[in-house]
């Protein structure tokens, strides 16, 4: 009695040792690779911890495991080039294109990790809003990155960098306001080609053809300027069609604005006597070029006007942008007094 209980202890002892042993082969397997980096921190081929200091990675297109590996340890990022190819290979992270701020003596564990992380990348995130000129841009460019506008104003001067078509006098109109990631070695001209690009993609997004690029270009330009509100955006393109169409000067005080470099809403008499080829008071149709940087929705104003027989417009509250839309001149001339009287109580608007 007793021989048979202590054979089915040890019996049952032995089966639960296998199951133990399963259990721990199968949690080792899964755990494989962080065991693989403890043991080759212990026998010195991989550095431990998430390292010290700052050294930037620049990881470009076509870099592969092998380059990035290289440039981790050339760096001083990881110790062992070996060590850190084969964990990428177990692991197969994805990496994307982007300078990204790491530390010296990383694990190979850590520095992959960094890498795959976006909050690690170091870029500049720079808005370029709807409407800007060209030298407002430079301004917000130069603010956000150091690069002197000196530097965006020689690279924007050489136009045969832009492809731009042989009517455009300048860039302007051909940067497409959006929010960009510019890294830390991105030059002035780099910046520029990127913001060209971007407005490239989206004419050919909404079926401009190139020879059409510069015409569109400066009416959506002078919609974007000159309406407030985004549903009369295609009402005051209408409103240029319409004028155009019959051989009627535009009169936009935003072209003469742009023309003699000023910045104000309203313009003197003076400046609608300036000879230039942006006064739409003097010359008929549209003016040489583009006078801001338009957006998706001015653009597709340009290219899609609403119906209408309006020939004047007038924004009678340039807070709320309320804008009076009229058929002939005595309505407009009404809308005209008013915008006089809201601009007499607002000075600051001038």
């Amino acid at each position: 009695m007793f021989s048979r209980n202590r054979i089915f202890i040890r019996r049952r002892a032995i089966a639960i040792t296998v199951i133990a042993t399963l259990l721990v082969g199968g949690a080792a397997y899964s755990l494989r690779s962080e065991i693989r980096n403890i043991a080759e921190q212990i026998i010195g081929n991989d550095y431990q911890g998430s390292g010290t200091g700052e050294v930037l990675i620049e990881i470009v297109a076509g870099d592969d495991g092998e380059s990035v590996s290289q440039k981790l340890v050339d760096a001083g990022v990881v110790k062992s080039f070996r060590t850190t190819y084969r964990l990428m290979l177990e692991q197969n992270p994805v990496f994307y294109p982007g300078t990204y701020r790491l530390a010296l003596k990383m694990s190979s564990v850590a520095a992959l990790k960094a890498l795959s992380s976006e909050t690690n990348a170091v870029v500049n995130r720079i808005t370029i809003k709807e409407g800007l000129r060209l030298s407002s841009i430079f301004k917000v460019l130069s603010d956000k990155t150091g690069i002197p506008a000196a530097e965006f104003v020689t690279s924007a001067s050489n136009l045969a960098d832009f492809d731009l078509p042989a009517e455009a006098p300048s860039l302007e109109g051909y940067l497409f306001p959006a929010t960009y990631s510019f890294g830390p070695n991105s030059t002035a001209k780099s910046m520029l080609l990127a913001m060209r690009q971007r407005m490239t993609e989206e004419l050919n997004r909404q079926g401009v053809a190139k020879a059409n690029y510069h015409r569109v270009l400066t009416l959506a330009a002078l919609i974007q300027k000159e309406a407030r509100i985004a549903t009369d955006f295609y009402k005051a393109s209408r409103t240029f069609l319409n004028r155009i169409d019959i051989g009627m000067k535009l009169q936009s005080d935003a072209t003469v604005s742009y023309g003699v470099n000023g910045s104000t809403v309203s313009t003197s008499a003076a400046d609608r006597a300036n000879d230039n080829g942006y006064n739409t008071y003097l010359y008929e149709g549209l003016p040489i070029g583009p006078i801001s940087s338009p957006g998706s929705i001015a653009i597709d104003a340009a290219l899609h006007p609403a119906a209408g027989k309006w020939l004047f417009f007038c924004t009678i509250n340039l807070e709320t942008g309320e804008t009076v839309f009229s058929e002939t001149y005595a309505q407009h001339a009404i809308a005209v007094r008013q915008w006089q009287a809201w601009m007499k109580d607002h000075p600051e608007y001038e």
